[in-house]
């Protein structure tokens, strides 16, 4: 194994243009990399298997093709996204000590992570709208999400989402990196990246800025107002047990929006403010905040569901489930 020593006395030596970055698994364990590639390897598959599942059960299950459903598979489809983009260079950094990634590369999988995180976001805002018109306005509730409406939204969620990010990664391969070519993770994020150049980097800064704003911000405060009005609107029913029914059937969401939300922003502020800490905390926040959400979504919708739930049970154990039925 080559050290992580060696690797950043070798990359601090070029100036000016060149192809490659080097990726980073976990510092002074690189002997271990192979035993820690297993958790990693189930944390992948459990997240791309439960997704898929989730997907099929959705399909396959007529009763479950309504607004929150639908939403839900979207939700799966940007869970797989973000598996699937960072899932080639974890593996190859941990199974075969592959650190190595050409900057095209590194762009197009910038690009993907980035794309879906905001995708991400952007999908749990529309579940947010969903659950505020089913619990303030239910009478209304298929007339308003009708499944053209769905599909627009859906389309909407991924032009708004596909567009922002060229405008500030097309520059990269234009900038100089004089500095260290070591990155701080197994896959590439642009405020990674771009704090590797010894190029002016001002308008990268100001307008991840303002996509952290627009985005992320807008997002968050229309999931904060949608459940301001839920909130509102349950403190309005008589008994106690339609209130906590009221409630319950938010659960799932809130706990998908935590899920994401709280490592974002903890590796926002670990980039932010805590620059010079150890590697393994921002190397485990920013695995947290792109490998959990895939992984314990389908999990707590499988939980808390139970028409999900018993589309796994089908699927798990099909012969039993149909004999209990017959």
């Amino acid at each position: 194994m080559v050290s992580w020593e060696s690797f950043k006395t070798d990359s601090n030596s070029s100036t000016g243009q060149f192809a490659s970055f080097y990726l980073t698994g976990i510092p002074d364990y690189e002997n271990f990399h192979r035993f820690i590639s297993i958790p990693f390897s189930m944390l992948y598959l459990v997240g791309i298997v439960g997704n898929c599942t989730i997907l099929q059960v959705i399909y396959t299950n007529m009763s479950l093709h309504e607004p929150m459903y639908y939403f839900l598979a979207m939700l799966s489809l940007t869970d797989m996204g973000m598996s699937i983009s960072t899932l080639p260079t974890v593996l190859k950094v941990f199974w075969f000590d592959a650190r190595e990634i050409e900057l095209n590369a590194c762009v197009v999988q910038m690009y993907f992570i980035h794309t879906f995180s905001l995708m991400e976001s952007a999908v749990l805002l529309a579940m947010a709208f969903d659950r505020y018109v089913a619990i303030c306005d239910p009478l209304r509730y298929s007339n308003k999400l009708t499944p053209q409406r769905i599909i627009f939204i859906g389309i909407l969620i991924v032009i708004r989402c596909s567009i922002v990010l060229p405008v500030i990664l097309v520059r990269i391969p234009t900038l100089s990196f004089c500095r260290s070519h070591v990155l701080s993770h197994s896959f590439c994020l642009h405020q990674d990246v771009i704090r590797l150049a010894c190029a002016d980097i001002s308008f990268n800064i100001l307008y991840g800025l303002f996509v952290v704003a627009f985005y992320w911000g807008v997002d968050s405060l229309g999931i904060f107002l949608s459940y301001a009005f839920i909130l509102h609107s349950v403190l309005g029913i008589a008994s106690k047990e339609g209130k906590l029914k009221a409630l319950n059937t938010c659960a799932c969401h809130i706990c998908a929006v935590l899920i994401l939300y709280v490592p974002m922003i903890g590796l926002s502020l670990v980039h932010r403010f805590a620059k010079h800490s150890s590697p393994i905390i921002h190397i485990t926040m920013a695995n947290v905040y792109l490998l959990v959400p895939p992984v314990l979504n389908p999990i707590i919708y499988s939980i808390k569901t139970k028409q999900i739930r018993q589309g796994f049970l089908r699927i798990l154990i099909p012969k039993k489930i149909g004999f209990a039925h017959t």
